[in-house]
Order: structure tokens, then C-alpha cells, then sequence
């Protein structure tokens, strides 16, 4: 096939497949969709379409999926947690974050992280840009907007007194609205994503001041997570590995390709981003900094990073098992992720 026949035949793979991907997600909000096949696959995602799930989304365009034989079926966010749907098997695969993979798993889900796109936190303390804060110390005695999640506020207070501060602040839980809570000088600090809300905070005029984690001795961790149900896994092995391989390669095509990547994000979701270069800008950010490990590889875990954040979990108490308890024995972390169906 000639260059000018082979890229028109890609666009024509792509534009299919971006069809039927509009399509299921159509069906899945009217729910009009037909039974699935036996080689579909069910993906949860943790929120509304962002650039945490382009690889998601890129790997359904480029015919990665299909080219594996496997129908992907979205699964849009609502309020049950992608984990709860893996672990009941009402997904096999689902977006989660290290902290929720954690308590998910130490209570008995049986749930199993299979790949990590963002190698890092991708988060850090927010303040406004004016504000007299210049430390996490100085946050002692101020105002917290926060999002409810039960480490949230233990990562913040250990991360202060890191910093020599006694890790006393107040809290108000607002969710999203936390962000506008600090634009608007209400509350004092949040946690940003930088590559969302930290662009958008340029891009309205607001620019924040930010603490990374890591730069006040706290453990590193991975920003976002793959899980996937067990069960599937060891009854599916051959379609798991199809699956995440080709989930694996959409995110190194959007590290790789950042901005194509974007664009077929734009494209996937018509009309859910307004600022088209808010997303542009936050894939290159997320290829750039977040997606690579120390080898230039996308996908892996390691032993060492799940037990530094983890074991941070279980030190300050916030772990429980199944009944209900506090975990008084230290979990195997390395039951709580695998490699074993990376390419």
C-alpha cells in the first residue's frame, strides 16, 4: 500500500471507530445497548471523559482493541466507584487511583492493579499565587477545601509536619467546588492536578503556588491505576492480556503523540471540552512529566513504589480488612499489583 493509501486507510480505521464509539456511548446513557459478546470487555471510568483516560480512548481509535478481537463496552461515571464494579464483576477493568486501589484491596476487594499510565503524583497542595503562603508549615491554623476521600486529609497533615508544621488545619468538604472555594479566596488550600486544574487556573487569570509532595519527604506514588477484577483475569488469560497490551500501547501513543492523543480525545467526546486546548496542553504536560518511568517505559509497577504510599496507609491507621477492623498485620503488597500482562 502506497504512504498516501496507508494513512488514508488509518483515518478511515479511525473514523470507524470513533463512530461506534460514539454510538456505545449513546446507547449506554439511553440504554438502548444490545447484550454484549462474549469477547466484550467492560471499563469503568472514575469520572467524566479527561486526558487520564486518552489511552483509553486512543487505543479504541487506532484499533488496538479491535485488532485484538475485543469490543470495549464504557462504562460512564455515576456515583459507584469503579473498584466496587470491578470487585462485584460488573466491570472487569476500571480507572482507580493508588490510595482507593489500597483500601479497595485491604478490604477484600478482589481487585488487582494491572497498569499505572501516571507514574507519579500528578497532584501536589494548591494555593493561590498572592496568597502569604510560601510553605506547607504555614498552612497550620488555615482552611482546607477538600473532596471527601479518606486520605486526603492524613497525606496533607504528615506532608505539613514534614515541613515542621503541626499539621492543624480546618476542613470543608466541597468536591469540585473546591477549586472555585480557593480561586475565590474562601478557602485557603485544595489539591490541583496540574495538568487540569493547574491549567485551567492560568487559563481563567488564577494561577496557584503549588507544594509537591515529594520535595517534603513524603512517599511517591502512582497517580492513576488500571484495576481489574481477579477472577476475570485467571479465567481470561489470554483476553486480559490482549486487553491490557492493547490499553498499554494506547498510552504510549499518547506519550509518544501527545497531541494527536488529544485530539482524539476531543473527538471521542464531542462537545465536553470547551477549551480544546486545555486538554492539548494537559496531554503534553502528562507525556512529558508523568507517564515514563525512570527507563522511559509507560505502564509498569514497582514493589518499592506501591509500599512506600501503601505502607504510609497502614502505618497512620486508616487501613481496614474486611470486617470492618483496622488492619493490625502489614499486607503483601505485592498481591495488591501485577506486571505479568504488560508487553
Amino acid at each position: 500500500m502506497s504512504g498516501a493509501g496507508a494513512v488514508t486507510a488509518r483515518h478511515r480505521r479511525r473514523l470507524v471507530a470513533l463512530i461506534a464509539l460514539v454510538s456505545a456511548a449513546l446507547t449506554a446513557v439511553t440504554g438502548c445497548a444490545a447484550s454484549g459478546s462474549e469477547n466484550t470487555v467492560r471499563f469503568a471510568l472514575d469520572w467524566t471523559p479527561n486526558t487520564n483516560h486518552t489511552g483509553l480512548y486512543v487505543a479504541i481509535a487506532e484499533g488496538y482493541f479491535a485488532d485484538a478481537g475485543i469490543d470495549v463496552e464504557i462504562l460512564p461515571y455515576n456515583d459507584t466507584a469503579p473498584d466496587t464494579l470491578v470487585d462485584s464483576g460488573n466491570a472487569e477493568f476500571g480507572v482507580s487511583f493508588h490510595g482507593s486501589s489500597t483500601f479497595a484491596k485491604a478490604a477484600g476487594a478482589n481487585t488487582v492493579s494491572v497498569l499505572a499510565p501516571l507514574q507519579r503524583w500528578a497532584t501536589a497542595i494548591g494555593v493561590r499565587a498572592d496568597s502569604d503562603v510560601t510553605r506547607p508549615s504555614e498552612l497550620d491554623g488555615t482552611t482546607y477545601a477538600g473532596f471527601g476521600n479518606p486520605d486526603g486529609e492524613a497525606v496533607l497533615r504528615q506532608v505539613i509536619r514534614n515541613d515542621g508544621g503541626a499539621g492543624e488545619f480546618e476542613t470543608v468538604t466541597l468536591g469540585t467546588s473546591a477549586y472555585e472555594a480557593v480561586y475565590s479566596g474562601t478557602a485557603d488550600f485544595t489539591v490541583s492536578f496540574f495538568a487540569w486544574e493547574g491549567i485551567e487556573a492560568e487559563h481563567r487569570g488564577t494561577p496557584m503556588r503549588y507544594f509537591e509532595y515529594t520535595d517534603y519527604g513524603f512517599p511517591e506514588s502512582y497517580a492513576i491505576l488500571i484495576d481489574a477484577n481477579r477472577d476475570w483475569l485467571d479465567e481470561n488469560p489470554d483476553r486480559a492480556r490482549s486487553f491490557v497490551q492493547a490499553l498499554q500501547r494506547g498510552y504510549e501513543y499518547a506519550a509518544d503523540h501527545p497531541d494527536e492523543a488529544a485530539q482524539i480525545l476531543v473527538d471521542s467526546a464531542p462537545g465536553a471540552f470547551p477549551d480544546e486546548e486545555l486538554v492539548r496542553e494537559s496531554q503534553r504536560m502528562l507525556a512529558e512529566r508523568y507517564m515514563r518511568d525512570a527507563n522511559g517505559a509507560v505502564g509498569g509497577q514497582t514493589l518499592e513504589q506501591w509500599r512506600g504510599f501503601s505502607k504510609f496507609l497502614y502505618d497512620s491507621g486508616l487501613l481496614t480488612g474486611p470486617d470492618g477492623n483496622a488492619l493490625t498485620e502489614e499486607p503483601d503488597w505485592s498481591t495488591y499489583f501485577t506486571d505479568e500482562y504488560l508487553h
